[in-house]
């Protein structure tokens, strides 16, 4: 049996502090084997893993008894990016990175890229420049003993931001380059000579005495950021237009059921949790985090395993949800098919372990300078002086150093200063007179003489008026500045539960980006549901 596993991990080291198994923050390597060995798959396709080559960390690219591929976001760091893991039992055949070609390195490369006319160069550039999709192929043997070519293409679709338009162009011409791309890869392994290593296309001549079968499959796996089906969406009968989504209808023409007849449609792929599970509701794989919505299960689901029909007929077993591994806001989705993997005696050159940074291979200077040619003119003049010139150059310097001035031998007004010459009188304050007293202060025992005594009872009295007129204003400043600074409002009630709220920032751009608000604090859910949140909603200060 053969399992494949795909989940966007919302950044390959958040999992590790996330999982239902903790584990410490100083064992990255046990727990990024640990999240492989939990999802118990021979191959393992990641997507959002969100490092770029010069942040990725050999406890996260190795990990012993797997070989792990990367496609890395090159214009932004901390974005985007596919992983691929396999088990040593399944090394793949051959690996590339990207749809279109531009970054295959001619060496182990999967191939077959099919009419790629409608795009140009440095559109094809941009399309792969972020690190979506990871093909990578496999030997695999049928319980038949037959062997067969499988091509898992990992893919991470761009998501369609409402407020950015370009991006709903970038996302849609995405698709038809990984449409292109699956189905020439598909056209080019349908049929296969016996005894020859290579593919032939159809319409090549081939001599009708060879017996042609049926040897390379395709595996779409990954977020492909649309939920197809009214079904796989929690909120599909509020949303407007739902079946006009241009990503709908891409996946309209990319899908067929299995019940239908080849020729009937011309989608070549199968979503195969569908196949399986044709009815089955509240089968999400993606909820939003900030609202809570996973204790409810209010999400969508937007992540795939699609094959083509004759692998899905033929070798499907299983596919299935993961619901419960938790680590990001997608859940894992995989399917179990009913064959052997064939692994490569080698590693394709995509391997991680080759990466100069992992291999082991201690990097010298000397590649990376450049033989100079010198003249002879330069060589001679390059000739180390004699003892003479030597000789001649110790007073020359020994002048230079005997004509600098010492300390000693500057004049005052560039000598040192001292510290009292940087203070002086202000003319803005008087001059004390020498000749001025200062009144001194009253003994303690002239203050109980005979003589004073009235008088010191009223300066007694007088003090304790003055002292106690004090208090009471300090006391009337201190409840002014009370009321006014009297802090944060205590936290508003929501109307539907009478429970206290959470406060929430505005981050779309508009005329309240960064303005505050109060919401229910429990999780987002169907509004029938009593347990969900209600609708109460309060700014924090108005406008």
């Amino acid at each position: 049996m053969l399992r494949v596993v795909s989940w966007n991990i919302n950044g390959i080291r958040s999992p590790l502090q996330g999982m239902v198994y903790q584990e410490p923050s100083n064992c990255a390597p046990m727990a990024m084997g640990r999240i492989l060995n939990e999802l118990d798959a021979d191959i393992v396709c990641l997507q959002e893993t969100k490092v770029t080559r010069d942040v990725l960390t050999e406890p996260l690219a190795i990990v012993e008894g797997y070989n792990s591929y990367f496609s890395f976001s090159r214009n932004r760091s901390g974005y985007s990016g596919v992983a691929t893991f396999c088990k040593d039992s399944a090394t793949p055949m051959a690996a590339e990175e990207g749809l279109s070609g531009l970054l295959a390195t001619q060496n182990g490369d999967v191939g077959c890229y099919g009419n790629m006319d409608a795009f140009t160069q440095e559109e094809l550039r941009a399309l792969d420049s972020e690190g979506r999709a990871l093909l990578t192929q496999h030997k695999i043997r049928t319980w038949e003993g037959k062997e067969k070519i499988l091509t898992l293409v990992n893919v991470y679709c761009p998501h369609a931001d409402p407020g950015k338009p370009e991006r709903l162009a970038f996302k849609m011409r995405f698709y038809h380059l990984l449409q292109i791309r699956a189905e020439a890869l598909l056209a080019a392994g349908r049929y296969y000579r016996i005894g020859q290593q290579g593919f032939l296309k159809l319409g090549l001549g081939i001599q009708p005495s060879v017996k042609l079968h049926r040897k390379g499959h395709v595996i779409i796996l990954g977020d492909l950021n649309t939920a197809h089906r009214p079904i796989d969406h929690w909120n599909a009968a509020t949303l407007e237009c739902f079946e006009e989504d241009p990503g709908r209808k891409w996946m309209d023409r990319l899908l067929s059921n299995l019940s239908c007849q080849a020729d009937s449609h011309i989608g070549s792929f199968v979503d195969t949790y569908r196949c399986f599970q044709p009815e089955q509701e509240g089968a999400f794989t993606c909820w939003s985090v900030v609202s809570g919505a996973r204790h409810l299960n209010y999400g969508s689901r937007i992540d795939y395993v699609l094959g083509d029909r004759t692998l899905v007929r033929d070798t499907f077993q299983a596919s299935f949800l993961l619901p419960e591994v938790m680590g990001s806001d997608h859940c894992p989705v995989g399917a179990v098919l009913n064959v052997s993997c064939v692994p490569a005696k080698q590693c394709p050159s995509l391997c991680t372990r080759f990466l100069p940074e992992f291999a082991g291979t201690q990097l010298k200077i000397f590649p990376f300078l450049v033989h100079l040619k010198q003249s002879p003119m330069l060589e001679k003049s390059t000739v180390q002086p004699s003892n003479q010139t030597r000789v001649q150059t110790r007073p020359n310097k020994a002048c230079i150093r005997s004509t600098r001035p010492r300390p000693s031998q500057v004049g005052s007004s560039r000598g040192q200063k001292n510290l009292t010459s940087y203070f002086r009188h202000s003319s803005s304050c008087p001059q004390v007179s020498p000749d001025l007293e200062l009144p001194s202060l009253p003994l303690m025992g002239a203050l109980i003489t005979p003589k004073t005594s009235e008088e010191t009872v009223a300066k007694v009295v007088e003090e304790q008026a003055r002292v106690s007129g004090a208090k009471d204003e300090k006391e009337i400043r201190t409840l002014f500045w009370k009321s006014v600074l009297s802090g944060p409002l205590p936290t508003p009630l929501c109307g539907g539960h009478r429970e206290p709220c959470v406060m929430r920032t505005v981050k779309k751009p508009g005329p309240n980006l960064g303005r505050r608000f109060y919401v229910c604090a429990r999780p987002q859910g169907p509004p029938s549901d009593p347990l969900s949140r209600c609708n109460f909603f309060l700014w924090d200060r108005p406008s």
